[in-house]
């Protein structure tokens, strides 16, 4: 069990660096909670284990990404107003689990820092989150899926381990 463990820590340890890294470097890391949020649990047992990694909420949602609501987007110039064009909002979502749904915008609050920081209207950047989304980033999903590729193979079949399985929990 001693190897199962000296494993599962590399494992984990090597996927919250990797992530933490991500964040950074993705730009994605402005207050530093979701980066000083990002942890694992190990527990291991004679005949079982559990690897929980923790990290705040709204990680999930910057990894795989949100769907916005799309739409067209208010016409604000007199030629744009007269001829009735208006253009639409570019999805960034892509094929995320996670969507807006019709008239429940999020919060400013959670725009508000970063907005203001960045010299933006709090209220402007979460219509364009909204009508928009959240492009994936998968700073911790990258590292999760190379890193398990390299847990060894005794382990992995041992206890039927499979990314899609664990992913999904």
């Amino acid at each position: 069990m001693l190897e199962v463990k000296r494993a599962l820590e590399k494992f984990a340890r090597n996927v919250v660096k990797v992530s933490r890294s991500n964040l950074t470097k993705g730009k994605k890391n402005f207050s530093k909670e979701l980066y000083n949020s990002l942890g694992y649990d190990l527990r291991v047992h004679p005949k079982s284990f559990s690897l929980t990694f923790e990290m705040e909420e709204y990680g999930a949602y910057q990894d795989k990404g949100v769907r916005g609501v799309g739409g067209v987007r208010k016409m604000t110039s007199k030629f744009n107003r007269r001829n009735n064009k208006g253009k639409m909002w570019k999805q960034k979502g892509g094929n995320s689990p996670f969507s807006f749904k019709e008239g429940r915008k999020p919060s400013v609050k959670h725009f508000k820092d970063w907005s203001i920081a960045k010299g933006l209207s709090p209220y402007a950047v979460r219509e364009a989150v909204y009508h928009q989304g959240i492009k994936p980033s998968l700073f911790f999903t990258k590292p999760f899926t190379k890193h398990f590729k390299h847990l060894p193979d005794g382990l992995v079949e041992a206890y039927g381990l499979t990314i899609e399985n664990i992913l999904t929990k």
